[in-house]
């Protein structure tokens, strides 16, 4: 199955992101993923995370897709942000462990 992301439709707080589900010898599916866009500012995720977001909600279970609408929920958001913090804790620890490898040598007295 292929996702093609379709754009996008907003209603106040509400966003609605299409996707087309193209699978050879189907017809074309629209899905639609509605997100509340007071989460993103809940959690601090930006906007422009929202179709990756809805992309992998619709990947994650592909026999639940089917042609029924879906919603990013408050959890799915925490998981995201959690994910990315973890993500942003290794590449500093990372980055630590390099800087330790890196100690200058030490100047002869003079």
């Amino acid at each position: 199955m292929e996702l093609r992301y379709m754009g996008f439709d907003q209603h106040g707080n509400m966003r609605a992101y299409k996707f087309d589900s193209v699978e050879k010898g189907q017809a074309i599916a629209r899905l639609v993923v509605t997100a509340d866009l007071t989460l993103f500012l809940t959690h601090h995720i930006n906007i422009h995370e929202g179709p990756d977001l809805c992309a992998h909600k619709l990947n994650a279970d592909p026999a639940e897709i089917g042609e029924h609408d879906h919603q990013l929920t408050n959890e799915d958001l925490l998981a995201f942000a959690a994910a990315r913090a973890d993500e942003k804790a290794h590449k500093a620890e990372l980055r630590r462990k390099a800087n330790q490898h890196r100690r200058w040598p030490s100047r002869p007295n003079s």
